[in-house]
C-alpha cells in the first residue's frame, strides 16, 4: 500500500515492509514471534517508542517542555503512568504527544531498517492504521479475531475490567477499519498450529513478492 517512495523520504532502503497490526487482544505480538522464529527481522513501535525516550534522548526534553515536569520522574526517566493517564481521555493532549512521538519512531524504525540483512522486514505498529502510516509500507497485514476472544485475552492477560478493555478498544480503530486498509488477514481464532500454519503461507508469499521487488 506504499504510495510515498523511500527516496522522496531519503531512507535508501529497497527491501519489502510489511507493516503488521491489529487489536489489542488480537494476538500481534505471537505473529510478530512467529515472523521472527522464521528469521525475519522485526522492528517493534512500542520498543522503539521506549528506546527514543531514554534519558538524554531528545524526545524526552521534548515532551517535558509540552507537558511540564511531571512528565519525567525523579528517576530521569518518564512517567509513563503520569502522561498515560494525562492523555487517555484528553484528545489535545494524546494528539500533541503523538506529534512529538510519532514522526520520530518512525525515523528510527526506518533507521533500523536499513541494516536489516533478511529477505523482508516486519514493521510491528500496533497503531499503524489510527496514525495513518499505511502509505508507507508496502503491504499491511492486519491480525483479526472475534471482539469477544479479544476480550476474555485482555482480561485474562492484563486483568482490566470490562469498562477499562471497552475503553482502550473504542480508542482503538475498528475491526472493521483495519480490514478495510489490508492487504492480508491472520484471523487468530484457533490454535498456536493453525496460528503457525498462517503465518507460513504469508512467510512464502512475501518471500516471493520480495524476490520480485
Amino acid at each position: 500500500m506504499r504510495v510515498i517512495s523511500w527516496t522522496e523520504l531519503g531512507l535508501g532502503i529497497s527491501m519489502l515492509i510489511i507493516g503488521l497490526t491489529g487489536g489489542i487482544g488480537s494476538g500481534k505480538s505471537s505473529v510478530a514471534r512467529l515472523f521472527a522464529n522464521l528469521g525475519i527481522s522485526v522492528i517493534d513501535a512500542d520498543t522503539v517508542a521506549r528506546d527514543i525516550v531514554k534519558p538524554g534522548m531528545p524526545a524526552l526534553s521534548r515532551i517535558a517542555q509540552e507537558f511540564g515536569p511531571d512528565a519525567i520522574g525523579t528517576d530521569k526517566q518518564l512517567d509513563r503512568q503520569y502522561l498515560r493517564d494525562l492523555v487517555f481521555e484528553d484528545e489535545p493532549a494524546r494528539r500533541r504527544l503523538e506529534a512529538i512521538m510519532h514522526p520520530l519512531i518512525r525515523t528510527e524504525m526506518f533507521r533500523r531498517a536499513r541494516d536489516v540483512q533478511t529477505p523482508y522486514c516486519v514493521f510491528e505498529i500496533p497503531l499503524l492504521v489510527e496514525t495513518r502510516q499505511t502509505d508507507v509500507v508496502d503491504r499491511v497485514v492486519v491480525v483479526d479475531c472475534p471482539e469477544e476472544l479479544q476480550i476474555e485475552r485482555i482480561k485474562q492477560r492484563d486483568r482490566l475490567t470490562q469498562d477499562e478493555i471497552r475503553a482502550i478498544m473504542n480508542a482503538q480503530a475498528t475491526r472493521h477499519q483495519r480490514r478495510n486498509q489490508a492487504d492480508d488477514v491472520i484471523v487468530n481464532d484457533a490454535s498456536t498450529e493453525l496460528l503457525e500454519q498462517r503465518v507460513q503461507e504469508l512467510h512464502q508469499k512475501y518471500l516471493a513478492l520480495a524476490a520480485d521487488q
